[in-house]
């Protein structure tokens, strides 16, 4: 029944892409995770992703940030096409998606070793977010008393996390810690559910300053650790589909784009905005290299 399920769901994922490829060659189908555009559209707050300037407040987060700075970078780069967003869970199957053709671009970014096993069938932007710059929070049930007390590296040694070999740099940076265990799962809300319910005792994710790093979603509820973060050597890039009929163009574009938001500071300018970058003089990393 589940596969039966899963069929049917990805085929009517690829005859939207066809019924939108068919219809409108003006405008290009993007599929996003409902609780990114959420956020996206709830920050935005009717303006457009080019009109913004300042990237502090409510709703923002990593995810929010690569959506509006992509944007911007296509714009000035002169690429003109409106985005039209299909809403779901389909984290894997835009990589699919992208090899296929059927996706031009993924507005979340993602880690260089990632990135580079696509090689041959995306485009790779300059970094977005340079190595050294991705911080994450150590986020767990906010009944999780044993996490939300870490202090050290050895405190780890009781605690059992979760992530997937598909994020590579993720699973990396995890498997360095003395933990209990790590446990795999590859979807990312099944991580954050059985975070929520103490199956697991925690997950990495992006700071949320602007939400009191507080994760809300539906009944899920979770929180960092105060003042703790982990460090993940890598960069991340925007990739983009070498099969789409707008890729080329669309790559010239965000390079072209990128580059002056690069000269003009606002990339790093935003992500620390947003509190994603932090300011480590109110946080320990507490994996950094000695």
């Amino acid at each position: 029944m589940c596969l039966r399920v899963n069929l049917i769901g990805w085929l009517f994922l690829l005859l939207s892409t066809f019924h939108v490829y068919g219809n409108d060659n003006k405008s290009v189908v993007i599929f996003i995770r409902d609780d990114v555009y959420d956020d996206y559209s709830r920050f935005l707050n009717g303006r457009k992703p080019i009109e913004v300037k300042d990237f502090s407040g409510a709703y923002i987060r990593r995810d929010v940030v690569d959506m509006i700075i992509a944007q911007q970078a296509l714009s000035l780069g002169g690429f003109t096409k409106p985005f039209r967003y299909h809403k779901g869970n389909v984290n894997y199957r835009n990589t699919k998606l992208l090899e296929d053709g059927q996706l031009l671009l993924s507005f979340d970014s993602v880690w260089s070793v990632d990135a580079k096993q696509l090689a041959e069938s995306v485009y790779i932007s300059d970094p977005v977010i340079r190595n050294g710059e991705y911080f994450a929070g150590i986020f767990t049930s906010p009944n999780n008393k044993k996490v939300l007390k870490v202090k050290q590296l050895a405190d780890f040694k009781q605690l059992t996390a979760v992530s997937t070999p598909r994020w590579q740099t993720d699973w990396q940076t995890l498997s360095a810690l003395p933990l209990k265990e790590l446990l795999r799962e590859d979807e990312w809300l099944g991580q954050v559910r059985t975070v929520s319910m103490q199956w697991v005792d925690f997950m990495m994710m992006p700071l949320m300053p602007s939400l009191n790093n507080r994760y809300s979603l539906e009944n899920i509820e979770l929180v960092a650790v105060p003042n703790l973060v982990l460090q993940l050597n890598d960069s991340r890039h925007f990739i983009i589909s070498k099969s789409h009929p707008d890729g080329k163009a669309a790559f010239a574009a965000i390079q072209k784009g990128l580059s002056q938001l690069r000269k003009t500071g606002a990339i790093e300018k935003a992500y620390r905005e947003a509190g994603f970058i932090p300011d480590l003089n109110s946080y320990t990393v507490i994996n950094k290299a000695r």
